[in-house]
């Protein structure tokens, strides 16, 4: 899998660490951290740049004197994170159209473990209701239930009480319970019905498409004003059927589309003219597609862009 889906739950004390050169402690905690700021932003670029920031202040840091570096490394990146999350709302109140998390290509999962892992707190779906949270509730949820810290841990952190911050996360699961996909499908049917999505996308089988869609299928994109995207979700099986069947006719534009693994999670890329044109994440009940979301914002999609030209190289 890729680094940013890792998670290790836990601290390591001193006696772990007192050793170890800080360069190589930095290294081997790096993809938690990125891991933790990543799913606190939804941005994968922000993510790196609070980590570079974390790294400079690690590189100032009399480590000698510290107790826990990773606890000290994770909480400097948690509140660095969510200094910045407080920042990007107010930028994201003033964004063109919907705002969706940047994608990430994940590789397929090697154990079971990891499967569940990446596809429950790493994927679109999720990374995008957690915008519901306000920074605080969202950096003590994701701290408590991805992380398992504990609470006082979370409340030093936060400069909270302990009962205060068990309050924070009662009420994020509360305020997400609602909005979270509520069918837990498997990785191998999940997978038989993106494969049957992409050959009816591919041949422009409309019939197909539209079976494969529920009736109250949703789609959302981020065009992120650069590009043509939708101001509000579509909703209907039948009309997003009619878009993705469309983009097959007449356009004089060559098209293609592949399963790729986004965020922990089978989806699709899509290609015209051999450039990336969107990457799309998909929540199914293993039957039917429930909901679509197009990431078309050509910012978002510059990292995948660039890896996918390098495997072709």
């Amino acid at each position: 899998m890729n680094d940013i889906g890792a998670c290790h739950n836990g601290y390591m004390g001193r006696a772990d660490v007192r050793m170890e050169d800080p360069v190589h402690i930095f290294s081997r905690l790096q993809p938690r951290m990125l891991g933790a700021a990543y799913r606190m932003l939804g941005s994968l670029a922000e993510a790196e740049d609070v980590v570079q920031d974390v790294w400079t202040r690690w590189h100032d840091a009399d480590v000698a004197r510290i107790e826990n570096a990773e606890a000290w490394l994770v909480t400097t990146t948690t509140h660095r994170a969510v200094d910045r999350l407080r920042q990007a709302r107010v930028e994201r109140e003033k964004y063109a159209g919907i705002w969706l998390p940047e994608p990430v290509l994940t590789d397929g999962p090697a154990t079971p473990e990891q499967l569940q892992e990446a596809s429950s707190d790493l994927s679109i779906a999720f990374l995008t209701v957690l915008e519901r949270l306000a920074p605080d509730a969202r950096a003590a949820f994701l701290l408590r239930e991805v992380f398992d810290v504990d609470y006082p841990e979370i409340a030093d952190l936060l400069g909270k009480t302990e009962t205060a911050c068990r309050q924070i996360v009662h009420r994020a699961k509360r305020q997400l319970r609602e909005a979270r996909p509520r069918y837990a499908v498997s990785e191998a049917a999940h997978r038989r019905l993106m494969r049957r999505f992409v050959e009816a996308m591919s041949g422009g089988d409309f019939a197909a498409l539209k079976d494969l869609l529920a009736e109250s299928a949703e789609l959302v994109g981020d065009g992120g004003g650069i590009v043509t995207s939708f101001p509000e979700p579509m909703v209907g099986g039948r009309r997003i059927a009619q878009l993705f069947y469309a983009a097959t006719l007449g356009s004089g534009r060559d098209m293609r589309v592949e399963l790729a693994s986004i965020n922990g999670r089978w989806g699709v890329l899509r290609y015209l003219d051999g450039e990336l044109e969107s990457a799309q994440s998909y929540d199914t009940d293993g039957e039917k597609v429930l909901r679509i979301y197009v990431q078309r914002n050509p910012h978002k999609l510059a990292r995948i862009a660039a890896r996918q030209l390098v495997s072709l190289e």
